[in-house]
């Protein structure tokens, strides 16, 4: 995690700016040091011109007015003073907008931007970008020249805006950028120019002028390599991994968007894979793209329809094998596909805006299933649901649990919350110590995957720290996996946690863990009882 002194050294400026450039309101400071862009209590309610320089207030009005033409955010560079800054316009309804300035921060001397124009640069404006390559492409056809768009999805910065802060996220994409090469190396030894824009947070895209695929493939090869290279702030050290889809002009497309949507359904396939490799566009590639349009359609129907339902797996004492939570797991079970497993369709919900309703639409199904055999259980046992990370991160999060909470189907002590260890280190703590005072309760799941936080483990209002299934599994044959278990086990009971284990699947591993000191697990090992069979498939998966 980086330092206080690292956050601090990333200071904003920001303004709320009425279309006719009045502030109405100023944060984040009173602006930065040695710079002529100054802020105080009394800015408040003059024009921009009168408080910046005339050159700066005309930039941000004429962003301010695009911002709030387009109902979205523009954004760019300028200069002032010998320093270089962002700056960033976000529409605030009809008249009037969030202006957020943030002064360019100085990187390693070797990732310093070379002035001549010799270097690439990140491309904010996402808009020029677009024409730019719209332009670069029918030229391309017009004059019969080989061309090939590259799109690479840098995994890992969307986690760490999330989990640590924006501003790095930020910071850490724009000096990756700048250490690429200003030209593709062709596999012939010539070097063609190229540019690149930046379509959203973690996607990036370029034009290389070859059609050549073993050039493309080195020349892509080669970037990627140095967008994996760490990068360094203050005492943390990040690394980053990209994806790289490529489509070829004339070859899988002939249109500007066409061609940009297959080199992204590439990058997609590539991540899909896990591989370093670089994904070309087929025809098997856009076989699984029609097929997750087929998907995410398909979903919004079965969330409509009530199809997606939950199956169980019993939490247990490990000591006694006594039964004290019923851990529910996503189902859905399609009519010509079959069981569609939970890796494929949640991705499709996450990439289409489905994941909120998803998980919205399995509380009502966690209802309906407690309603139905709370009384074959112990009056203690809970039921534990896994709310999807988009849901957890969504503001309406807490008021969702809330309202479910007040139908009365489900008394507050008989809920347990299960929260993937990275969607927790970015959720809201409020709104998990609202819950965790009407008695909810809270685990933090897959533990030894994500980015956990042991400050933000230590003081969150949570109950218990469920192990990752994969390091469970291989807990008797493989000593890392028994060193991460001891780890985590440790790490729980230090900070007052209750250890859970998930994938208990044999005596040997239950002995194991209870030697570790975890008491509570499931897995195989435990029979479901005949009244739950029609809730769920197999008991592995839990």
């Amino acid at each position: 995690m980086p330092s206080d002194t690292l956050i601090e050294s990333l200071p904003d400026l920001v303004v709320l700016v009425r279309r006719d450039g009045i502030i109405l309101g100023q944060g984040g400071g009173q602006g930065f040091s040695s710079s002529s862009l100054k802020l105080n209590a009394d800015s408040v309610g003059k024009r921009l011109d009168a408080v910046w320089p005339e050159a700066v207030a005309e930039l941000v009005m004429r962003l301010s007015r695009r911002a709030i033409a387009l109902r979205a955010s523009t954004e760019a560079r300028f200069q002032d003073g010998g320093r270089h800054y962002d700056v960033r316009l976000m529409a605030q309804g009809p008249d009037r907008t969030l202006c957020v300035v943030r002064q360019e921060l100085a990187v390693a001397p070797e990732d310093t931007l070379d002035m001549t124009g010799e270097r690439p640069r990140p491309q904010l404006d996402r808009r020029g970008f677009l024409r730019r390559f719209k332009e670069s492409m029918s030229l391309a056809t017009l004059c019969e020249k080989p061309a090939a768009v590259v799109v690479i999805h840098v995994d890992g910065v969307t986690d760490i805006a999330q989990s640590i802060d924006a501003k790095i996220a930020e910071m850490l994409i724009s000096t990756a950028i700048l250490r690429l090469p200003a030209y593709s190396a062709h596999g012939d030894g010539q070097e063609s120019p190229w540019f690149l824009g930046q379509l959203n947070d973690s996607l990036l895209a370029l034009v290389l002028e070859t059609s050549d695929r073993d050039a493309i493939d080195a020349s892509v090869s080669a970037l990627c390599a140095s967008l994996r290279e760490p990068i360094s702030v203050g005492d943390a050290v990040f690394q980053l991994t990209p994806y790289a889809g490529v489509a070829v002009l004339g070859q899988d497309a002939t249109s500007p968007k066409m061609l940009l949507d297959h080199a992204r359904a590439a990058a997609i396939e590539a991540q899909r894979r896990g591989s370093a490799e670089v994904c070309f566009f087929t025809d098997t590639v856009r076989l699984r793209s029609l097929a997750r349009l087929d998907i995410a359609r398909e979903l919004s129907e079965a969330i409509a329809n009530g199809d997606i339902r939950l199956r169980y797996a019993g939490r247990h004492d490990l000591a006694t094998g006594r039964l004290v939570t019923w851990v529910g797991y996503l189902r859905w079970i399609h009519p010509i596909r079959g069981e569609v497993r939970p890796v494929e369709f949640l991705r499709v919900a996450e990439s289409t805006g489905l994941a909120a309703d998803l998980s919205r639409a399995v509380l009502r199904c966690l209802r309906q299933d407690f309603i139905a055999l709370s009384p074959q259980w112990d009056d203690d046992v809970r039921i534990s649901f896994g709310a999807l990370r988009h849901h957890i991160l969504h503001d309406d999060f807490a008021a969702d649990i809330l309202r479910f909470l007040d139908e009365g189907s489900v008394p507050a002590e008989r809920l347990e919350l299960r929260i993937a260890e990275k969607t927790f280190v970015a959720s809201d703590p409020a709104d998990l110590e609202d819950l965790r005072r009407l008695g909810v309760q809270m685990v933090v799941d897959e533990v030894g995957r994500g980015l956990g936080s042991l400050d933000g483990l230590a003081r969150a209002p949570i109950w218990g720290l469920q192990l990752d299934r994969a390091w469970v599994t291989a807990l008797r044959g493989d000593p890392v996996a028994l060193k991460v278990c001891r780890a985590g086990i440790s790490m729980a009971k230090a900070l007052g946690l209750t250890p859970i284990a998930t994938g208990v699947d044999d005596q040997g591993q239950r002995e194991q863990l209870l030697a570790l000191g975890c008491r509570h697990g499931s897995g195989d090992i435990y029979e479901v009882p005949s009244t739950m069979q029609p809730y769920r498939t197999v008991v592995s998966e839990g």
